[in-house]
């Protein structure tokens, strides 16, 4: 009975001293082992064997990406407007070692150093200035806490501010105004519409006269053209009549009084016109007493007849 108890009390010392000999470090985590009270090394993650009762794990930190939420904190801005600010930090551990022993709590020097810079920051600028530099702020603000935590052991990664809320009569100023902004613009955008619409009819009826003028230009000179191709062709043919009447002519080879004749027949031609008086050559006058004369040769022939 007192072997199977000492075996007993044997076997529990065992798990015991197991238990405090291996240590299994998990994936993203490391621990701090101190020897007597002192910093002996950084386990990663795997199987881990420290020595008992002269070993043991400090502490065990995450080297994962972490985020820290800022309360939201009153700033005053330059134009002494009173504002909330909320802000969220992420970081990564870098170095444990100086983060377990270069400051006594990482989490609250960080949320200590985001609010003093916040409040150093914002209050150099207008209330107006807050909302539309945001992205600036956010930068400095991680510029800032990286360097200053660079000797916890500690990179800043990002730092965003999740919501700005000023007063309530701000807001409802703010509101107004934006109102009035939307107005505003709604007004101008309408009014460049009519602008522009305006300016594309005009332009519409200025190319729609310019394309009648052209047309009907364009139509003009076609009449003219045609007109004066008319004009040239009976010119042309006329002057082919002439030029056969005169081949005829040629051809026929008339005697002096023949052509006294025609011109009698062309000068009864013109008498036929309208005006009032007609001017007879000076050389017609000698056809005109030679045709008298044989008119009255022919007379005198003619009464001899009778008279036989």
């Amino acid at each position: 009975m007192g072997g199977i108890i000492f075996l007993a009390i044997m076997l529990a010392i065992i798990l015991i001293i197991a238990y405090k000999t291996i240590k299994v470090v998990k994936q993203s985590e490391v621990y701090i082992i101190e020897r007597l009270g002192k910093f002996h090394k950084i386990a990663d993650a795997g199987l881990t064997i420290i020595i008992p009762f002269f070993d043991h794990v400090r502490s065990v930190v995450s080297l994962k990406q972490q985020t820290m939420d800022i309360p939201p904190q009153g700033v005053i801005t330059k134009d002494n407007v009173t504002i909330t600010i909320d802000t969220v930090v992420f970081y990564q551990i870098t170095d444990p070692a100086k983060a377990v022993y270069e400051i006594q709590s990482l989490k609250k020097g960080i949320e200590y150093l985001a609010i003093t810079t916040i409040r150093d920051i914002v209050g150099k600028m207008d209330l107006d200035e807050t909302f539309s530099s945001r992205d600036a702020i956010n930068q400095r603000l991680r510029v800032i806490l990286d360097e200053a935590t660079d000797k916890w052991g500690c990179k800043i990664d990002r730092v965003e501010i999740k919501d700005i809320n000023p007063p309530a009569d701000i807001r409802d100023a703010m509101e107004k105004q934006m109102n009035a902004e939307r107005n505003k613009r709604a007004l101008i955008l309408q009014a460049e519409g009519e602008r522009q619409s305006a300016i594309t009819l005009a332009e519409g009826k200025k190319a729609a006269a310019i394309l009648e003028a052209e047309a009907d230009r364009e139509a003009k000179i076609r009449r003219a053209a045609g007109e004066a191709e008319a004009i040239a062709k009976i010119a042309e043919a006329k002057a082919k009549e002439v030029e056969l009447v005169y081949e005829a002519i040629k051809n026929a080879d008339p005697d002096e009084k023949l052509v006294q004749l025609k011109s009698l027949e062309a000068l009864e031609e013109v008498a036929k016109g309208e005006a009032n008086k007609v001017f007879i050559p000076f050389e017609a006058t000698n056809a005109l007493s030679s045709l008298g004369a044989a008119a009255e040769a022919i007379k005198d022939n003619t009464k001899k007849k009778d008279k036989e």
